[in-house]
């Protein structure tokens, strides 16, 4: 029969020895100095109150985290919330390098969750849809298997039909935008043929999902005119480190036509620079090679040299905070354009702030006699139609061909 340790056993091993190689490694993360001796002032406390409590190394666990912050006297919100986080990163090396067991899972897997990962899966290696792809439409199918499970008690997907799941969407899409709606539908529809392609469904279910109408075409692409652009470059502080990298990742939005989710994945072996070019893994995995612009290589190179400094990623673009990764996807070069828009005095609303660049860079050359194909080679389209949105841009060329406006009784 096995007892409880005793409280002389439980200080066999004392905090204190792992304090400096936990800040040695935040410190190799990235982590400044003043933000380190926070820290460092946290885990002590922790590990003085550790000593009164008796409680050793091998005995820390979550509850003794939380009786710790919740000690008295009482403190400032702010500071208990920093205070927790600094120790669920302190209880994570201290079961990753000293040997504290992790917890153990209470239960196994759910259906759902084992159903998504397979649906992932489909998504990446049988469909090969980009990342950014992958991550707008498994929460979307996450949220209507939610919706089911709290209608019908239990996961039945054979009891799911066209009313089911025309309700559900009618319920989601309130008061939602119409590209919400399409993605919605877009999502619902392929997770769909996967359930009856993988045999989970003996009916095809992806003709349930009514279609939503998108105009091609409808609405003129909004575009950052070339003025607006040299404001948006010129208010970005390159006397920063943060402003030198924001530099970098604007010129190859303007300068480029890169995509948000182009810039983020790019890579320190992506740039050749001996040969002048960059290294691009666009939409459905295709990867082309465009000119590294003289403007755009100095930014890159300036920004590599004084600021990006040592980290374990390969990525070009690190976080300015602490760990030092790359950026967490394409809505943080989103969050960039937006500051940017914003120091210059240029007011833009709807989605896709990075992709206003995008479209500037079309629009400047249709307005200067390119033709549909060559934008569609240096924006990388696989269909030409869709480059053919930028000809309602050229309002003048527009307005040489337009019928006059019929007056009354007839054209005079």
């Amino acid at each position: 029969m096995m007892t409880a340790p005793s409280k002389d056993r439980q200080l066999e091993r004392l905090l204190d020895d792992q304090i400096e190689p936990f800040l040695q490694q935040l410190q190799q993360a990235g982590y400044a100095q003043r933000t380190l001796r926070k820290k460092r002032t946290v885990v002590r406390a922790f590990a003085r109150w550790a000593k009164t409590q008796r409680i050793g190394l091998d005995f820390v666990s979550e509850s003794h985290i939380s009786a710790f912050v919740a000690r008295p006297p009482r403190r400032p919100e702010p500071h208990v919330r920093f205070e927790l986080a600094v120790m669920r990163l302190f209880l994570e090396y201290l079961r990753r390098e000293a040997g504290l067991p992790f917890p153990v899972r209470q239960s196994p897997d759910s259906p759902v969750s084992g159903l998504l990962r397979r649906y992932e899966s489909y998504l990446r290696k049988d469909r090969g849809l980009a990342e950014n792809s992958v991550h707008v439409y498994v929460p979307l199918v996450r949220d209507f298997l939610a919706s089911q499970i709290t209608a019908n008690g239990s996961f039945e997907p054979h009891s799911w039909d066209t009313l089911s799941i025309r309700d559900f969407i009618l319920r989601h899409t309130r008061k939602r935008s119409a590209e919400y709606v399409r993605l919605l539908a877009t999502a619902l529809r392929s997770f769909f043929r996967f359930l009856f392609m993988s045999g989970f469904l003996v009916r095809e279910l992806a003709r349930s999902v009514p279609r939503v109408c998108k105009y091609r075409g409808a609405v003129p692409p909004a575009f950052l005119a070339p003025e607006e652009i040299r404001r948006v470059l010129a208010a970005t502080d390159r006397s920063t480190p943060t402003g030198r990298r924001d530099y970098a990742i604007l010129l190859l939005l303007a300068r480029l036509g890169l995509r948000a989710g182009e810039i983020v994945t790019l890579e320190l072996r992506d740039i050749g620079w001996r040969k002048g070019e960059i290294l691009i893994r666009g939409k459905g995995r295709v990867i082309d090679q465009l000119p590294l612009l003289r403007d755009v290589g100095q930014a890159l190179a300036l920004y590599l040299q004084k600021d990006r400094g040592v980290s374990s990623s390969r990525r070009i673009f690190l976080r300015r905070l602490a760990p030092r990764t790359g950026l967490a996807g394409p809505a943080a070069v989103g969050h960039i354009v937006r500051a940017a828009l914003t120091r210059a005095g240029i007011r833009r609303s709807g989605r896709g702030a990075a992709h206003l660049f995008r479209h500037g860079l079309a629009t400047r050359m249709i307005r200067h006699g390119a033709s549909i194909t060559e934008i569609a080679e240096v924006l990388r389209h696989r269909f030409q139609i869709t480059t053919a949105a930028y000809s309602q841009v050229a309002f003048e060329a527009l307005r040489g061909v337009a019928q006059p406006w019929p007056a009354m009784g007839g054209i005079r």
